[in-house]
């Protein structure tokens, strides 16, 4: 079983190669928290399964709340035994996230096939509109990036600018690595680099390079590529995103608005 975030595409193609039924589920904690999970007899990959026993999807514009018909993406909510009462003692986050028909509003956005699998395509409040009007959901692209060896951890950035951009945390032992086969060596470093070896520092156009070559290959090879999906300015962080910084919950999941807060200087300085 696999829960808690989502599964990126190299995860699900690794465990079906090595022949391991890996089962995906999505609920959240007001959700007791599961609402739904692949079945072995339907696996749907990219899904994350079908809902519960006496539990209810139901798929609406996340501005007019009207019901949109299957295959349609927009804000999913739930319905069922498992949805929790209210936050406790706050009537006003209550209403807020349920409506009076008992119907609770996950903050995901995601649609559904005919036989009720639901496909989410990221958070409703982490979509980022570009000033072209374009909405990019983050977390498909993030995933498909964080498949090259060499990034560790992304997150894109970009509200209201004419591209995403992207802060990359990337993987020092890989590039370390790469470096050296390149008769170079990174800064800082504990060794003084031998003789003959240059030092490059992550600004330096080699590695900038190398990052712009594989942000290109992976963000272009995710299914469903779009112009607008591609990757315009970007920064290489070395510290990264964990729990101990502030900068993930404790279920590993990046805490955007914190992060963005940290780098805002870095990130005006990208589309500046």
């Amino acid at each position: 079983m696999s829960g808690g975030g989502s599964l990126a595409m190299h995860l699900e193609n690794f465990f079906e190669i090595v022949g391991i039924n890996l089962l995906v589920g999505y609920g959240l904690t007001e959700t007791s928290p599961v609402l739904t999970v692949r079945r072995l007899e339907r696996n749907l990959r990219r899904s994350a399964g079908q809902p519960l026993a006496q539990t209810e999807l139901r798929i609406v514009d996340p501005e007019t709340r009207q019901m949109l018909p299957l295959g349609k993406k927009g804000l999913v909510l739930a319905s069922g035994p498992q949805i929790m009462q209210g936050y406790y003692n706050n009537p006003k986050a209550t209403a807020k996230a349920i409506d009076p028909d008992g119907w609770f509003d996950t903050g995901d956005l995601g649609w559904l096939t005919p036989q009720s699998d639901l496909i989410l395509t990221g958070r409703a409040k982490d979509t980022i509109v570009l000033s072209n009007g374009e909405n990019i959901e983050p977390q498909p692209i993030e995933d498909a990036c964080a498949r090259s060896p060499y990034i560790d951890q992304i997150m894109l950035v970009g509200q209201d600018a004419r591209s995403i951009g992207a802060l990359i945390v990337p993987n020092l032992d890989v590039l370390e690595k790469w470096a050296a086969a390149q008769n170079a060596t990174l800064s800082p470093n504990n060794s003084e680099p031998s003789q003959g070896q240059t030092v490059w520092n992550l600004d330096s156009k080699p590695i900038q390079d190398l990052y712009r070559q594989e942000l290109v290959r992976e963000v272009q090879n995710r299914p469903g590529y779009r112009a607008d999906d591609r990757i315009g300015p970007f920064e290489l962080i070395s510290e990264p995103f964990s729990i101990e910084n502030g900068l993930l919950t404790q279920t590993m999941k990046v805490r955007r608005p914190v992060v963005m807060e940290r780098y805002r200087d870095m990130i005006d300085g990208m589309f500046s």
